[in-house]
């Protein structure tokens, strides 16, 4: 699907592929803002995941903005080959590079548009050879270079913002972020740590809320239980509420997930927690103030350590 717009005949047309996760596509922002720059006055597009196309209309930085539901079959590939050989581009920028936007390329062949990326046999590919291992706002940086894209910046995020007086929150609150993706046990923090921390927060008149999607309220139901002056705004937020609510906010602790990249991209003083499942140097939040703490059990992550290191960052 497309939110298709007139195009002036003297502008070129550029798609841009950045699909998940989450906290990948927000890893990417400067990446967008470095291309829009770049392409002043070009048509520029976007192909994401519909779950993301709300964000990235938000920001302002595409004429377009393009949904790939990611579907399998071949009627959903045949769907996305007349999508973008419909949408007649003269350079495609690659910064999701994965097996299937490679073969996006090749099923526009015999003559595909120029393309930078990993697709095999594409006109401009990345030279990286540690792109996997490179961290995903330097991977985008480094492709954009040999493109002659020299500067990415870091992402001016003041557009992921939203009213937030309808939730009354007290002067001072830290953010508690204790899920992460179902299946990933092993990277959560154990809740009787998060419940201790809200209690030692409170202690010092600090209020603890608590975030996170549907899929983790019995996480997050446990540790209000636990901790009476917690707030639990579980599946109560906007993706721009929750960045409103994390700019007002003193500080945040998390698991390694995407509402973390979030957080810290609009300057939310940020505490994340990292066991051996996942690697900070390829994947870890950036932002002014992240701190992030790394054990290879989170079970062993004592609850001094981390209020430690959240009230030095935070400055309480």
């Amino acid at each position: 699907m497309s939110d298709r717009t007139d195009t002036p005949s003297r502008a070129r047309r550029i798609l841009v592929i950045k699909h998940g996760a989450f906290g990948d596509f927000i890893m990417a922002l400067g990446a967008f803002q470095a291309l829009r720059r770049h392409h002043e006055g070009d048509h520029l597009v976007l192909q994401t995941i519909p779950s993301l196309a709300p964000l990235a209309r938000a920001s302002g930085w595409f004429d377009e903005v393009w949904t790939d539901p990611r579907e399998k079959g071949l009627r959903a590939l045949l769907a996305i080959r007349r999508q973008i050989k419909g949408g007649r581009f003269d350079l495609v920028y690659d910064l999701q590079s994965s097996d299937r936007t490679g073969l996006y390329f090749q099923l526009l062949r015999p003559f595909p548009p120029r393309w930078s990326g990993t697709a095999w046999g594409c006109s401009d590919p990345d030279p990286n050879p540690n792109r996997n291992a490179t961290h995903g706002t330097d991977r985008y940086a480094m492709q954009l270079a040999t493109m002659g894209i020299t500067h990415v910046p870091p992402p001016d995020a003041g557009w992921i913002s939203a009213d937030i007086s309808r939730f009354a929150l007290p002067d001072r609150y830290v953010l508690l972020a204790p899920g992460c993706a179902p299946h990933r046990p092993e990277k959560r923090w154990p809740e009787a740590h998060y419940a201790d921390l809200a209690n030692r927060l409170a202690a010092r008149g600090i209020t603890p809320v608590l975030v996170g999607t549907k899929s983790e309220a019995e996480t997050t139901t446990a540790i209000a239980a636990a901790c009476p002056q917690a707030i639990d705004l579980t599946d109560k937020t906007s993706l721009f509420e929750l960045g409103g609510i994390a700019r007002e906010a003193a500080g945040a602790v998390g698991n390694d997930t995407g509402p973390m990249h979030l957080l810290a991209v609009v300057g939310c003083p940020s505490v994340v927690l990292y066991s051996h499942a996942s690697t900070p140097t390829q994947s870890g939040q950036r932002g002014p103030k992240v701190t992030i703490l790394r054990e290879p059990d989170l079970k062993d992550l004592p609850v001094e350590r981390v209020k430690a290191a959240l009230l030095d960052l935070a400055g309480l």
